[in-house]
């Protein structure tokens, strides 16, 4: 037994949320991304201009992510990315509005939550599932009602800054949960995308030897001719 309990609660899950967005954010956008250490507590969630994302997911506890960005924001993140992707700066969309620049988000999106639910299995040993990120671009605020049946919510917003300083917000609704530590455990180790394709990749390369023949395969090559075969 633990001399000293130790306990994941709300703030916890917030902050590995937290660096999964600067994580994924910092590499798409080859810049550093950070947040305020001061974190609010608020009573709802909302999809805000100019383009406001959100996730649900569930399993082992129940929430939802939404991020609101503001358009310089969005078209920061969107245009830094695509350029690292190859894209040249003549074709990238020019308005926050554009169908493109959604899907962009919502890959983002997409990847930050994967990464947080990676976490969570490694480290607290549970697994939630996530749905398919939405995004909308909006120009009036949204009440966005969140249809997870959360019997106790607890929800927190985040300031975040691009590498320029823009800004935008993160905020997690979600059950209110604690995950208690019974015993000592050793967290799964995180797979690295670029090991594991190399791994395949030699094990292609490698030559596949035939099988040998059996030792016996002459004599029963003579037993079959001596019966007419």
């Amino acid at each position: 037994m633990q001399a000293t309990q130790v306990v994941f609660g709300t703030e916890d899950l917030l902050i590995s949320l937290c660096n999964s967005v600067t994580k994924v954010l910092t590499k798409a956008s080859q810049s550093e991304i950070r947040y305020s250490p001061m974190v609010q507590r608020i009573h709802k969630t909302c999809l805000k201009p100019d383009i406001g994302c959100f996730v649900l997911f569930d399993g082992g506890f129940s929430g939802l992510v939404v991020i609101n960005f503001s358009a310089e924001s969005a078209m920061e993140l969107y245009q830094r990315y695509m350029l690292q992707m190859g894209m040249s700066q003549a074709d990238l969309a020019q308005s926050f509005t554009s169908e493109e620049v959604g899907n962009v988000m919502g890959e983002l999106m997409n990847q930050i939550v994967g990464d947080f639910t990676s976490k969570v299995g490694r480290e607290l040993q549970t697994h939630i599932t996530q749905n398919q990120p939405k995004m909308l671009a909006l120009n009036k605020q949204v009440i966005l009602s969140v249809d997870t049946h959360l019997d106790h919510p607890e929800a927190r917003r985040v300031t975040f800054y691009t590498g320029r300083n823009n800004i935008f917000y993160l905020e997690l609704a979600v059950d209110r949960t604690e995950f208690i530590k019974l015993h000592e455990f050793e967290p799964c180790e995180e797979a690295d995308p670029d090991q594991i394709i190399a791994q395949a990749g030699n094990e292609q390369a490698t030559p596949q030897h035939p099988l040998s023949a059996p030792a016996d395969a002459s004599d029963t090559d003579d037993l079959l001719k001596s019966l007419g075969m």
